[in-house]
């Protein structure tokens, strides 16, 4: 007589009447041990009970529902590599161009950032020259408009006097503009008091 008891493994193969080699030994073991073959008939009850019970097919929005809550991880290297796919043309032909013109992109700057290492004061003068007609711009049109607005003796007065007029005036309108917000957000607050 074998002392060992059954595996739980064991017990299925008896439960869902295997065949084999190793099944032989075990249906010996159970014709003389009490405790195991009562553990056979008790799983052999709730299997029986088990497939008495309706099969239910659970909703068509289950799977959607479950996997709506589920916090899926994606890496970052997935999340970046999808981002840029995105971007990629379907077509040969345009995966081509824009490789072709993203080649050229990157061999200009990389040239134009070895220049700008070797030849720093060149970039700086060209910089500076740029600023320079940039403002010369702005003021230009900033005039321009001062000119249409207030007309061209104002332009000339303001020219005359300097900075200390320009900075009058800006305090001048800068308090204008502080004022009327602050007086449409007093109007707005007392609107919203009214319909409460």
């Amino acid at each position: 007589m074998n002392h060992r008891h059954l595996l739980p493994e064991e017990i299925d193969l008896l439960v869902d009447n295997e065949e084999g080699f190793g099944v032989a030994p075990l249906k010996a073991h159970i014709e003389q041990c009490d405790q195991c073959r009562r553990e056979v008939e008790a799983e052999r009850l709730v299997v029986a009970e088990l497939e008495q019970l309706p099969h239910l097919a659970p909703s068509p929005l289950f799977g959607y529902k479950v996997m709506k809550s589920v916090q899926v991880f994606e890496p970052w290297h997935a999340a970046a590599l999808g981002s840029l796919r995105r971007f990629v043309p379907q077509s040969r032909a345009a995966r081509v161009v824009t490789g072709a013109t993203a080649g050229i992109v990157m061999t200009t700057l990389s040239a134009a950032a070895i220049l700008i290492a070797f030849r720093f004061d060149a970039a700086l003068f060209v910089l500076n020259l740029f600023l320079a007609r940039a403002r010369s711009e702005a003021l230009g049109a900033v005039s321009h408009l001062a000119a249409s607005l207030f007309g061209e003796t104002a332009v000339s007065t303001l020219r005359g006097n300097g900075g200390i007029s320009l900075a009058i005036v800006a305090t001048i309108v800068l308090v204008t503009v502080v004022g009327t917000a602050v007086g449409l957000r007093a109007v707005a607050s007392a609107s919203r008091r009214r319909r409460s």
